[in-house]
C-alpha cells in the first residue's frame, strides 16, 4: 500500500483541488475517446485508468466538503 500523509486544508482549498481534478479528468476522458477513435487500445486503457483514479481521489475530497 502507498504511504499516506496528513495535511490540513480549508474547504475552499479542497474545492480548488476538486475543480482541478475535474479538469484533469476531463482531459484524460477526451484523450481516451481520441485514442479509441484511432484504435490505440493501450492508450485507451492508460487514459481510462488515469481518469478512474482521478475520479476516486476527487470523490474522496468531495465527501470531505459535503459533511
Amino acid at each position: 500500500m502507498a504511504d499516506t500523509h496528513t495535511i490540513k486544508l480549508s474547504s475552499d482549498e479542497i474545492e480548488i483541488l476538486v475543480d482541478a481534478l475535474e479538469a484533469d479528468m476531463e482531459g484524460y476522458v477526451e484523450a481516451a475517446k481520441e485514442a479509441r477513435g484511432n484504435n490505440r487500445r493501450e492508450e485507451v486503457a492508460t487514459f481510462t485508468e488515469a481518469a478512474q483514479r482521478i475520479l476516486a481521489v476527487k470523490t474522496r475530497l468531495e465527501e470531505l466538503i459535503e459533511d
